[in-house]
């Protein structure tokens, strides 16, 4: 039985799997389409492209990205779209740079706190121009001071919590926008993880659509299958593509697994043919 995963992570980003590692990983749990979408970068994409026609996996340009939404992040997910195009690196450039200006201060938090940890090391260990608090979690695991990624952000990289420090976004408008401008399409990820009050997410969703959302990530490793049937009439209900995937990223999350999540994600490959109509895709 052939499988998607729409939602993966690479070293490019906070995956701890490189893109070829993560193709291989897909290939052995039977994927045959996959998305490549690093937090606010592309260049995972032509290394995943590349290893994915040697093994006859189909590699779908995408990215993550982040955006504010009240006092919370929401993450818009896009899809074939122009990963080279100048306009988006510019945009993503300055997401990154947000980035570094914040990972800084969240350190010196860290060694107020009275924990040894710099970052240079984080940087280090991310070897990537993308470097964010998964990061900051995996040198914490290093250095004992957490055993999981869960643990770093629940005691202290989590909204709320000691070092968390807030970031620079754009609004979900403008993530909308970035990425239809690139020529590709938008999608909310995993929407159980957006803050609204009960019986909103539908009103919230309705107002992205106006802005130019394209769909909603109805799969995913953590939701329930009482949400699952929610999101697909929701997105069925505003006429919005369903997407899903399982937002892979190696070891911050080590239960989820390429292809079917944590062992009961399925995403029907009619998806797959819908989001190519869309955009115009053989």
């Amino acid at each position: 039985m052939s499988r998607l995963d729409l939602h993966l992570h690479t070293t490019h980003s906070d995956g701890s799997c490189t893109p070829a590692e993560v193709i291989d990983l897909a290939h052995k749990a039977g994927v045959t389409a996959l998305a490549i979408t690093d937090h606010d970068i592309t260049t995972g994409v032509p290394e995943a492209i590349t290893v994915g026609r040697q093994l006859g996996i189909e590699v779908i340009p995408g990215i993550e990205i982040s955006s504010i939404f009240g006092e919370s992040e929401l993450h818009i997910l896009g899809y074939f779209l122009d990963w080279q195009d100048a306009k988006l690196h510019e945009r993503l450039t300055t997401l990154r740079e947000s980035r570094h200006r914040r990972n800084p201060k969240i350190v010196e938090r860290l060694q107020a706190l009275g924990i040894d940890i710099t970052y240079n090391e984080v940087r280090a260990l991310a070897g990537t121009d993308s470097v964010g608090r998964p990061h900051i979690a995996r040198v914490l695991m290093e250095k004992q001071v957490v055993t999981s990624a869960k643990e770093a952000f629940d005691r202290f990289l989590a909204e709320g919590k000691p070092a968390y420090v807030p970031r620079d976004l754009p609004s979900p408008a403008e993530a909308i926008q970035w990425i239809k401008a690139a020529k590709g399409l938008a999608v909310l990820a995993h929407p159980t993880w957006v803050r609204t009050t009960d019986g909103r997410l539908t009103d919230l969703v309705r107002q992205l659509k106006a802005d130019g959302l394209d769909g909603v990530e109805v799969h995913y490793s953590t939701h329930t299958a009482r949400q699952t049937r929610e999101y697909l009439a929701m997105a069925k209900q505003l006429g919005l593509l369903a997407t899903g995937g399982s937002d892979f990223h190696g070891l911050t999350k080590p239960d989820i697994e390429v292809g079917i999540g944590k062992g009961t994600l399925h995403i029907p490959d009619s998806l797959l043919h819908k989001l190519k109509d869309a955009a115009g895709r053989p």
